[in-house]
């Protein structure tokens, strides 16, 4: 099967590379060096560098910043999040980070389908229970499911970040389905 020639299915001003400012020309040669490719992600907001400069900010501070959060559950969270919006970008872009950080290729897929499914411990359970009905009933997240959290050893602000990466999830999932956001095609392949 061939893959959509197309970033996104609006015909937006994406610049070319050299199009771009020095900066960000600078944090796409780190994409290159780091991830091997430009997430289409980035190449999409692009276009509009406000934007561009917020949600790199908000994305690198939510996912690599200070938290007791590991690299994988935050990743965890996005799969849950966008396999509950059917979001085909994110899934197949977090879903090869759920590979790489867990060197398990089955918990990438089943993150993917179903994460009730998959071997966690109780802590990573009640973090993508909570992120989960964030997801889908956000009006019925009640001081029970804040308590849920706390039992299993979440702090005030472990709770304050999943509920920050459920909620950014939930955006760019909407984002990227509005416009038919396509994942870069390495990420089929990635961990397997």
């Amino acid at each position: 099967m061939s893959q959509p020639d197309h970033v996104t299915a609006l015909e937006l001003p994406i610049p070319e590379r050299h199009q771009l400012p020095a900066d960000v020309q600078k944090y796409f040669g780190k994409c290159d060096e780091k991830l091997g490719l430009v997430p289409n992600v980035l190449k999409a907001y692009s276009q509009n560098m406000a934007q561009f400069e917020v949600f790199t900010r908000f994305y690198n501070e939510l996912m690599f910043g200070e938290s007791e959060l590991t690299p994988l559950e935050r990743e965890m969270i996005a799969v849950v999040v966008s396999s509950e919006n059917h979001c085909y970008y994110c899934l197949t872009a977090h879903g090869a980070a759920v590979r790489e950080y867990s060197e398990d290729p089955a918990l990438g897929e089943l993150m993917v389908m179903n994460y009730r499914v998959a071997e966690l411990d109780p802590r990573q359970r009640a973090m993508l229970d909570f992120a989960h009905k964030l997801t889908v009933s956000p009006a019925k997240i009640s001081e029970d499911d804040r308590q849920s959290l706390r039992d299993v050893g979440f702090s005030e602000r472990g709770i304050w970040d999943i509920a920050n990466i459920a909620g950014f999830y939930n955006m760019t999932n909407r984002v990227a389905s509005a416009v038919d956001m396509q994942p870069n095609p390495e990420y089929h392949g990635r961990f397997r």
